[in-house]
């Protein structure tokens, strides 16, 4: 590893389906070009789809919503893959990379295990057959997986564990309805996440084995960087990582964020860089005790208000400053390995 190129404590947090916000990355967009390269060859690549992802986008009155997951999951990725990329460019080696759903897609895209055509050809097809799935959505609740327990069922599952009290719920939309009402009834705050799709139950599991196929066509290689995975808690293997069934599966199988986090802050990052909007994982890092100890720094590439141009760059540079504050308080070994 050359003395440019070296391991930095740096930890990057990418987010999943319900981070999307109306102009997120937009003012970045139109401020830097190196993330507008990035995100330009992403939307490349879906071919004329991609025009109309980034109109809509663009848009103040978009044709189809950002919501939809034929907009929610092209757009994070493409942000997510836009905000690594420019950080790696920096010359910066991450000591982990952490996904949180379709975030994970881009980690292991940036790890090398997919390549970036690849990618965007499994969440396309993989997009094609959600889209068919029953509607439904994400609820969002300030609870404990124990205290959720008795609202459950088979329609309405368990989604993702993000954080102590922070849960996610997923079902058809008329359960997931039900459920809601109940909960609010019993005085348990919950609120609806962005999602028109129960993503992380078994609502999508016919949809999403269809995506396997495609997957078994495609080279899948270990990662090339650090990838902490959401659904097993630890750190991805090459076993796993090269697993078709693996991905075919991951937008139906429950999202173990807080465990995953917890193996990546027993890494001691410096810092604890979400590259996506909003700040929901920088406020689940915040309240990690590796970051309220004082022994690692969470922050986000992009600000709380999306859209203005003056605050995506002024909270990038800011970004960009403490990796290169990490990156030089990161030990140098006595002899860096040839690559």
């Amino acid at each position: 590893m050359s003395e440019q190129r070296r391991a930095v404590r740096v930890a990057l947090l990418f987010p999943g389906q319900g981070a999307q916000r109306p102009g997120m990355a937009t003012g970045l967009y139109r401020g830097d070009s190196d993330f507008r390269r990035h995100v330009d060859e992403v939307f490349a690549l879906w071919g004329p789809e991609g025009d109309a992802i980034r109109a809509d986008w663009l848009a103040a009155d978009p044709v189809v919503p950002l919501d939809d997951l034929r907009r929610s999951q092209p757009l994070l990725f493409a942000v997510g893959w836009g905000l690594g990329r420019s950080v790696l460019d920096r010359g910066v080696v991450p000591t982990a990379l952490l996904g949180h759903s379709v975030g994970e897609v881009v980690a292991a895209t940036l790890a090398g295990v997919l390549s970036l055509p690849d990618a965007v050809r499994v969440l396309a097809d993989r997009i094609a057959h959600l889209a068919e799935a029953p509607p439904g959505g994400m609820l969002a609740v300030a609870a404990t997986p124990e205290q959720v327990q008795p609202y459950l069922g088979k329609a309405v599952v368990l989604a993702a564990v993000n954080g102590p009290r922070q849960v996610l719920l997923a079902g058809p939309d008329e359960p997931l309805a039900r459920t809601t009402q109940r909960l609010r009834e019993a005085g348990v705050t919950c609120q609806s996440a962005r999602s028109t799709v129960a993503f992380h139950s078994p609502a999508v599991a016919a949809e999403a084995a269809r995506a396997e196929p495609l997957l078994r066509t495609m080279p899948l290689r270990p990662p090339r960087l650090p990838v902490y995975s959401c659904y097993t808690g630890v750190r991805m293997t090459p076993a796993v990582a090269t697993d078709p069934q693996y991905w075919a599966r991951q937008p139906v199988a429950p999202v173990w964020f807080a465990a995953a986090l917890d193996a990546v802050c027993a890494t001691e990052p410096a810092v604890l860089l979400e590259a996506g909007a909003p700040h929901g994982l920088t406020a689940l890092a915040r309240r990690h005790p590796a970051v309220r100890r004082g022994g690692s720094t969470a922050l986000a590439a992009l600000p709380v208000r999306a859209g203005s141009r003056e605050d995506d760059l002024g909270a990038f540079a800011a970004a960009l400053s403490a990796v290169a504050t990490a990156a030089s308080r990161t030990p140098r070994p006595a002899l860096e390995p040839r690559v």
